[in-house]
């Protein structure tokens, strides 16, 4: 994702700290899914994205600037979030007919709170988030990290405590430090590891060559980003429209990959604050995350509840779910998955 890990990091707070959950669990008893017609247009659908539009979603873009949408009957408007921008509310009152988190944590303690919401896809195959560190002090695996001084966001602190509680690892045998949003705290010596996203290509060039990455994949707790959800209601009355909307971004995720160079100009030309030079150099990290074997078999987009029942396990033994642990069943659907299975391109 360009841009800095601060505005990565507050992405997440907005809905992490509650307020937005809280919002659309008490507008709940209105969710609503209304496809805006005209006799002489295409169906208007508005997805609500969690930040800044940006290589996270480049697929998306391509889909739009490939009239991949309109192919599908659709005129689709993206709805970019950001520091101040709640991501639950426009998706529940119908102003969004879809919304993409950051991460499917998020999903998670929103529906423990009572929104009912639903994954129905999942653009990346593993969260971006990684732990960095030098050889002088390498961590390589989890249990490297005994000993060592981790320093961390405050508001991804549950990610580690997930990650060590899963690991069998006491907190105790490490130094846990809250730092800011850059990656100056491992090059002054003050900490031994920093966090942050792993398509944030820019921040991460400060550490050099000899950077060690160990990715969320890597430490044992399955996770999913860019994750695509609706309300109950749409899925349980308008899961054609999502079917559309699954069909096209897929299409455009595979022209992204087949044709990457030419996609990063194509989103650098939709949003020209983003630097061509630093997707260029990005993309193939960004095709990383979204492809794998499990693409390969079931098509772009494909998750695996499994995973989603791990997760709620270990958020529900740190208590993260303040309300109690959500259902697995009403935490996701693979309808729409279904729907679209012959359409979405297996790439691995």
């Amino acid at each position: 994702m360009s841009g800095d890990d601060k505005q990565i990091v507050v992405g997440r707070r907005t809905v992490l700290k509650g307020g937005a959950f809280a919002l659309a669990a008490a507008t709940a008893g209105i969710s609503v899914f209304v496809p805006r017609h005209s006799k002489a247009a295409a169906s208007k659908v508005v997805i609500k994205y969690d930040w800044l539009m940006s290589n996270g979603q480049i697929g998306d873009i391509v889909a739009v600037k490939q009239g991949l949408f309109q192919a599908e009957g659709l005129d689709v408007e993206f709805s970019p979030g950001g520091p101040n921008s709640a991501t639950v509310p426009p998706v529940i009152t119908g102003d969004a007919q879809l919304g993409q988190f950051s991460d499917s944590a998020q999903l998670l303690l929103a529906r423990s709170s009572g929104v009912p919401i639903k994954i129905f896809a999942c653009g990346f195959r593993m969260a971006p988030f990684a732990f960095y560190s030098l050889p002088k002090a390498p961590i390589r695996t989890v249990k490297d990290m005994i000993g060592k001084r981790i320093g961390i966001q405050p508001t991804a602190r549950y990610v580690l405590d997930a990650i060590l509680l899963k690991n069998n690892i006491d907190p105790s045998s490490l130094t846990i430090t809250n730092i800011g949003f850059d990656m100056t705290p491992l090059m002054t010596g003050q900490v031994d590891a920093v966090t942050g996203w792993i398509t944030n290509t820019q921040a991460l060039s400060i550490i050099g060559p000899d950077r060690i990455d160990l990715m969320m994949k890597d430490t044992g707790l399955p996770s999913y980003a860019n994750v695509y959800f609706a309300t109950d209601d749409a899925v349980s009355g308008h899961a054609e429209t999502l079917a559309k909307v699954l069909r096209a971004v897929a299409k455009g995720w595979a022209w992204t990959h087949e044709h990457p160079e030419e996609a990063v100009k194509l989103t650098v030309e939709a949003y020209p604050q983003l630097d061509l030079a630093v997707e260029l150099k990005t993309v193939s990290r960004i095709l990383s995350l979204s492809f794998d074997t499990a693409t390969g078999r079931d098509g772009w987009g494909s998750f695996d509840p499994a995973a989603l029942a791990e997760q709620i396990s270990v958020y529900d033994k740190i208590g993260q779910f303040k309300s109690g642990a959500p259902k697995l069943e009403d935490c996701y659907t693979t309808e729409i998955l279904d729907m679209t299975a012959d359409d979405r391109p297996k790439i691995a």
